[in-house]
């Protein structure tokens, strides 16, 4: 009986051991709520770090440049002015009359403008347009044409390679004598410290009588005439009349002809003549004095793509019935 007992308590020993060993699985939950954690597909194991291939570069080109085409809007002044005279006269845009004398010859159809600065308006708002200024007046709203391949700048006219220049005058009447107030300005004008004034303003200077002294005089001096001398002279007065102030500069600003009538008819006390000033009217009583050289610049819009022409161009262009009505013509 003895022996029996410890048999069974042997084996039930036995049980729990092997009970100990082989524990009961997990209690997880079932597969089917347990949901993936991410469904995005792995990443391919093919990649590598090379860069994508990269287009050959296409060479740029300047593009072509479109040469202007279509009819021309000529640009010119008013009968009277220094600046439509020079030119004429340059360019020999001039017909010879009954009498035999070359008279101008602009033509008819031009659009006619009364002072520099409309011309620079005129031209700067018209791709088609052409016009012509005072080389002192050119800026960058507009582009001046070479003529004969020569840039026209204040270096080319004072070495004597741009022809189309002019002079600058200053009239008084020979008839009557100047007033000492009169006489004091232009000895301003002509003197180191005018003709420094001159010179700043890109206008070419041919000398001066020296250091400026002023007088005892005192009143106001009139002075008349050309729209393209005007803005010269405004900073010259300014400049006189900051040393002087007992003299008084009044600055009428038209033409060149009413600066020679003025000053004939004695109503100004100095005319402003941008041009020749001719025999005939020398004759009536004028003493003529330059005050610089001015160049004339032919200009064109800046969107024009022209760069250079000849004098004949521009005589065909302006000349009553020439031959250059379209910019395809030039040339």
């Amino acid at each position: 009986m003895r022996k029996l007992l410890t048999s069974i308590l042997l084996i039930l020993a036995l049980t729990l051991t092997f009970a100990a060993c082989d524990p009961a699985p997990a209690n997880d939950p079932p597969a089917a709520n347990n949901p993936t954690t991410n469904d995005t597909p792995a990443p391919s194991n093919n990649t590598t770090n090379e860069t994508p291939a990269t287009p050959a570069e296409t060479p740029v080109t300047p593009a072509e440049t479109t040469p202007i085409t279509g009819a021309i809007n000529v640009i010119s002044r008013e009968d009277g002015s220094g600046t439509r005279g020079a030119f004429v006269e340059l360019f020999d845009v001039r017909i010879e009359n009954a009498e035999g004398r070359k008279v101008d010859d602009i033509r008819q159809d031009s659009d006619i403008q009364n002072s520099t600065g409309q011309v620079l308006t005129a031209v700067q708002g018209n791709k088609q347009a052409i016009g012509y200024i005072s080389l002192g007046s050119l800026d960058n709203t507009v582009k001046a044409l070479k003529i004969e391949g020569v840039d026209a700048t204040p270096e080319n006219v004072l070495n004597g390679t741009y022809s189309i220049a002019r002079p600058f005058n200053i009239v008084t009447n020979s008839n009557s004598v100047l007033s000492e107030a009169a006489q004091d300005f232009m000895n301003f004008i002509m003197s180191d410290e005018g003709q420094a004034i001159i010179k700043a303003e890109k206008y070419i200077s041919q000398g001066s009588t020296g250091a400026y002294t002023m007088s005892s005089a005192s009143g106001t001096v009139k002075v008349e005439g050309s729209s393209s001398i005007s803005p010269l002279m405004e900073k010259i007065k300014e400049a006189y009349e900051a040393i002087n102030s007992n003299i008084k500069i009044e600055i009428q600003t038209n033409d060149s002809g009413r600066g020679v009538t003025a000053t004939v008819e004695g109503s100004c006390d100095i005319g402003m003549v941008s041009r020749e000033v001719r025999a005939e009217e020398v004759e009536q009583g004028l003493d003529v004095t330059a005050i610089c050289i001015d160049g004339i610049a032919v200009i064109v819009n800046v969107d024009n793509p022209l760069s250079d022409v000849t004098k004949a161009d521009i005589k065909e262009i302006y000349q009553d019935g020439g031959s250059i009505t379209r910019w395809e013509e030039i040339g």
